[in-house]
């Protein structure tokens, strides 16, 4: 399929940028992030800094960047929105060539504007954003940060605390980015994408492909071409029972990002690591497994760690990946994370969805929600 906008269009994307949780109390959530995560400090913004509207803690590993935010006043949006859908992500930060072009070009192709072009000046330099709109309450940040060379953006300093001594997790990139939407959405999320931001469409998965007995979903993936930037959407499919995304709307209460999928180098040597730092993951039945050391018998897979660990294996084409998925990370069962390890392929583990899917409903019985 041809790209529907030119060679130096002005939404041509370097990557992602920053990610923003809008959180009920940012230090504790970076404390969990660290500890758990690995995450390492690298900025904060609050009342010591001439903030006094929010706390805002910057965190990172590899490219990955998080931004935990929470308000210091009642009477805010970030307070309305950790009320309405708990803890969860705001922003979505893309990163540009030109946030001012980028921003004026998305809006003329029918993007809702949020904020409008800025810099942001400092003895770093200059950092340029702009940000429009997407599904729910959720946002895109246009940053530019070619011409600024500070901890994170103006406003923040360099966040230092005690060493850190638990083992080293290996994060290394945001792979992809998955929305929840409503039912009969998914379609104009997709074609926002390809409009506003010249996506393709990568990949479609239909309800026949994602369902178990009781519960089914459909999702359609859109990508900048380049593989930088995916954005998986779904939505709800009719079932017997509530799909782990009706769960989602339900407590989040609208759309929103369900998961960021982090990339690592070795899921093995990561996950061992998460586990020991007290991460919790998704199990799918140990008959998943019976059959995995055939399936990739021409690969030097150590299924036996495979197994202990509860990761899956999926190949196509051209290629194989490895991935995991964690417990959520907050009390509402919306926002959670996924490991992954590609080897050639572009895929999102299709083999595994029954699997997951299974392992889904198993922690959403528990929780009362099927």
């Amino acid at each position: 399929m041809p790209h529907p906008h030119p060679a130096g269009d002005p939404l041509a994307l370097t990557g992602f940028d920053a990610v923003e949780f809008w959180v009920g109390n940012a230090r504790q959530a970076a404390h969990f992030y660290r500890t758990g995560y690995g995450f390492q400090p690298i900025a904060y913004a609050g009342p010591e800094t001439g903030v006094r509207d929010r706390a805002s803690y910057v965190l990172g590993q590899g490219d990955i960047r998080l931004v935990l935010t929470t308000a210091l006043t009642p009477h805010s949006p970030i307070t309305e929105h950790v009320t309405r859908h708990g803890d969860g992500v705001r922003d979505v930060g893309l990163g540009v060539l030109d946030a001012e072009r980028a921003f004026y070009a998305a809006v003329e192709r029918g993007a809702t504007p949020v904020d409008d072009p800025e810099e942001l000046k400092d003895d770093h330099g200059i950092l340029r954003r702009a940000a429009i709109a997407t599904y729910g309450d959720t946002i895109h940040s246009l940053v530019d940060r070619s011409d600024y060379h500070g901890p994170h953006a103006p406003g923040y300093v360099a966040w230092e605390t005690v060493a850190e001594t638990l083992p080293a997790v290996g994060l290394a990139n945001i792979d992809h980015a998955v929305g929840n939407v409503e039912l009969g959405k998914m379609d104009s999320w997709v074609e926002f994408y390809e409009r506003v931001m010249g996506f393709t469409q990568l990949v479609h998965f239909s309800d026949e492909a994602i369902s178990t007995e009781y519960s089914a979903l459909m999702s359609k993936v859109a990508w900048d071409g380049t593989g930088r930037v995916k954005f998986p959407i779904n939505e709800p499919a009719k079932g017997k029972r509530k799909s782990q995304i009706d769960e989602y709307l339900e407590f989040y209460r609208g759309p929103g990002v369900q998961h960021l999928a982090l990339a690592t180098p070795d899921i093995v040597a990561t996950v061992r690591a998460l586990r020991d730092r007290g991460i919790q993951f998704m199990r799918v039945p140990d008959t998943y497994y019976h059959d995995l050391a055939g399936r990739f018998a021409d690969l030097e897979l150590d299924v036996e760690a495979l197994k202990d660990l509860g990761i899956l294996a999926d190949r196509d084409d051209e290629g194989y990946l490895l991935q995991i998925f964690t417990k959520m990370n907050q009390d509402r069962p919306t926002v959670f994370f996924e490991m992954i390890e590609r080897h050639g392929s572009r895929g999102f583990g299709e083999g595994n969805f029954k699997a997951l899917f299974v392992a889904l409903e198993r922690e959403q019985e528990a929780r009362g929600n099927l």
